[in-house]
């Protein structure tokens, strides 16, 4: 991939992106290339840059490289979802590795999506547009789901149980709508990739039992996520 010129948007979308990469040729085409779809777009060029960017500018997404100097892409990652103001942010690790094990500790941490280099900016941009769907919600006027003692609200994407607000990355919080909205119904692994990280994500089917089992994890003792064997996950009835 070749540096371009600055292009300004046709339509600009409003939304910006903060790029977290230390390869500066590669950020700075990525920057273009989302110039140039219409987002707002700034660049950092290391961990510790893209902390104070991400909690001054507030990003409504960010790509995040994992091989990142002085502070790693996964420290990075920790930091943003243990800070208020940015643990809500989409993410979407981009990295060089494609083993099993560093998708897994990426989802784990919080990530919402995760992309191998070397990749095609077109399918990067695709990716961008999937997780922002799924942070944005849907326009179905169900506004609120309730199913039991569980609750949430798509218009805010807030979950309860009880009275106690989840803490949940919008990853999580899709699955869980999925499942809330056909209490019973058992799912395949694979459904419940392409309704929460999206259709063609290349993801191990393993990245679900991740987040199924953070997520169980933040509900507490009410275990009403079951596992079907052979299949997937359903929600008891």
């Amino acid at each position: 991939m070749s540096s371009a010129p600055a292009a300004t948007p046709v339509t600009p979308t409003g939304q910006k992106i903060l790029v977290i990469e230390d390869e500066k040729a590669l950020a700075d085409v990525l920057g273009y290339n989302l110039r140039r779809e219409g987002y707002d777009v700034t660049l950092a060029y290391d961990g510790q840059e893209g902390l104070k960017q991400a909690s001054a500018k507030l990003p409504d997404l960010i790509v995040l490289d994992l091989m990142l100097p002085t502070i790693s892409g996964t420290e990075v990652l920790r930091e943003l979802r243990s800070s208020d103001r940015t643990r809500e942010i989409p993410v979407i690790i981009l990295t060089a590795k494609a083993e099993e094990a560093d998708q897994v500790v990426g989802f784990t941490l919080g990530a919402d999506d995760y992309v191998t280099k070397p990749f095609s900016v077109k399918v990067l941009i695709q990716r961008i547009k999937a997780v922002k769907r799924r942070s944005e919600g849907t326009t179905e006027p169900e506004d609120q789901i309730t199913h039991g003692n569980v609750r949430i609200d798509r218009i805010r994407h807030r979950a309860f149980v009880d009275d106690r607000e989840l803490d949940l990355t919008p990853t999580e919080f899709r699955l869980l709508e999925i499942m809330l909205k056909s209490p019973g119904r058992a799912f395949t692994r694979q459904q419940l990739m392409d309704g929460s990280i999206g259709e063609g994500a290349v993801v191990l089917e393993r990245t679900i039992d991740v987040h199924v089992k953070t997520l169980r994890r933040k509900m507490g003792e009410i275990e009403l996520i079951e596992t079907v064997r052979g299949v997937g996950y359903r929600l008891k009835e």
